[in-house]
């Protein structure tokens, strides 16, 4: 059974950074890309990054780059969001999500994404 759990998640005011991790357990997580989505309060699901499973490839939602770095460890089979900057449109329920593929194209599509996680919360306040 596939398990994906987010953590790190929480209130932190503007300017700020977070560290956000993703532990996985009964999928072979270092032939996978991973990625991350977020969804604010009356909003769409949006897509954040993804890195592909040799960490070769990491690629950024405009919103995010340059502030947000996706990385991950296959030996704990983690992945984890470093974000810096942090502002106010940032805040959001984040979701951790594991591909079938090991690349990151189309990855910015959910339907591309076979497991996810519960998420975490993300609040910066101003």
């Amino acid at each position: 059974q596939v398990q994906v759990v987010e953590s790190g998640g929480g209130l932190v005011q503007a300017g700020g950074s977070l560290r956000l991790s993703c532990t996985t357990s009964g999928l072979s997580f270092d032939d996978t890309a991973m990625g991350w989505f977020r969804q604010a309060p009356g909003k769409e699901r949006e897509w954040v990054s993804c890195i592909s499973w040799r960490s070769v490839t990491t690629i950024y939602s405009d919103s995010v780059k340059g502030r947000f770095t996706i990385s991950r460890d296959n030996a704990k089979d983690t992945l984890y969001l470093q974000m810096n900057s942090l502002t106010p449109e940032d805040t959001a329920m984040y979701y951790c999500a594991a591909r079938s593929v090991a690349y990151c194209s189309d990855s910015q599509r959910g339907n591309k994404y076979l497991y996810w996680g519960q998420g975490t919360q993300v609040t910066v306040s101003s």
